[in-house]
């Protein structure tokens, strides 16, 4: 199950150009909010007192396109259907019916197998666990189109951090404009990072890692999933090194007014667990103010500014551009 810092890399980059073959930058997809998977769902043969006894016949069907065996149970309640291995039920007056709500209630699981097989280059339906699956293929699963598959492969990446390396993968990531999922996958990647000292095992990593969240924050058209939000918070409140001080401040006046809020929101977290640089990040916000183009960050900056200098405990909630309201 171990993989080489390489074999690892690879499974991200061979993603990537399974997403993007001609390998020009495209915009991000905005991956919507994460949905957790439940499975098996509820039986419904429990609510109608339907015995083992009951089920008696077995026949077989398509569903999706693959084969499955469905056990019946024929009661004064109705007709009763399960798909074996499954384990999802359905009641009807008739087979059909039955058939018919059988597919629909298993379609979460098919979803979430196709998610698991196209984000890791597999031509047929995915039937294991993620547990299973090797390292570069979690590395990859990050990418998935369903965001709780890829966050449970952040459960297990988690599980290996300390016999496999990752970083060298986690930066790649962070780094990508080609995938279309990639703020997902970067997204996860910071919720790592949050305990990067069981990823990164040299100052070099620790240091790479910074140098690309702070990119990805200093060029970021967008917020999608929170992912840039996300990234301050992690530079100013878990890493809160000489590293990330400085990513922070530089970030302060990047070209993405997007990653200039998320600075500005984080330095004030940097100054709580660094408070020596209190005066330094006071005066960078105020010097960022007198530059600002957007009026919101530039009152946003002032205000983060006064509430540092004085040792506030809370802030200002940071702005929410015109643009990122909901119709």
């Amino acid at each position: 199950m171990n993989a080489t810092s390489k074999e690892v890399l690879a499974g991200v980059t061979e993603a990537i150009k399974r997403a993007n073959p001609l390998g020009q930058p495209v915009p991000a997809l905005d991956p919507g909010h994460r949905h957790a998977f439940h499975w098996p769902p509820h039986a419904i043969s429990r609510d109608y007192h339907v015995t083992s006894s009951d089920w008696r016949e077995s026949s077989s069907h398509i569903f999706r396109g693959e084969e499955y065996e469905v056990q019946w149970a024929e009661t004064e309640q109705g007709l009763f259907g399960r798909i074996i291995n499954l384990w999802n039920e359905a009641r009807g007056s008739s087979l059909d019916e039955v058939l018919a709500e059988l597919e629909s209630g298993a379609a979460p699981w098919f979803e979430r197998m196709d998610s698991i097989s196209r984000a890791i280059g597999l031509e047929n339906r995915f039937h294991g666990q993620i547990s299973e699956l090797s390292n570069p293929q979690l590395a990859a699963l990050l990418f998935a189109d369903d965001r709780d598959v890829a966050y449970t492969a952040v459960i297990e990446i988690e599980k290996r951090a300390s016999r496999v390396q990752f970083a060298e993968a986690f930066v790649t990531i962070l780094s990508d404009n080609l995938h279309p999922n990639r703020r997902t996958a970067q997204w996860c990647v910071l919720d790592m990072l949050e305990d990067y000292k069981a990823f990164c095992r040299s100052e070099a990593e620790v240091q790479a890692v910074v140098t690309a969240v702070h990119n990805l924050m200093a060029h970021a058209p967008d917020d999608f999933a929170r992912t840039i939000y996300k990234a301050g918070v992690v530079l100013g409140g878990h890493f809160c090194n000489e590293p990330a001080a400085e990513a922070l401040i530089a970030c302060l006046t990047s070209p993405s007014k997007i990653g200039r809020r998320s600075a500005m929101h984080a330095v004030f977290h940097l100054v709580e667990w660094l408070p020596d640089h209190r005066s330094q990040v006071v005066r960078a916000l105020r010097e960022s103010a007198e530059t600002e183009s957007e009026p919101l960050l530039r009152e946003f900056a002032l205000s983060q500014a006064s509430d540092i200098e004085s040792g506030a405990h809370d802030h200002k909630s940071e702005p929410i551009f015109p643009e990122e309201i909901p119709a």
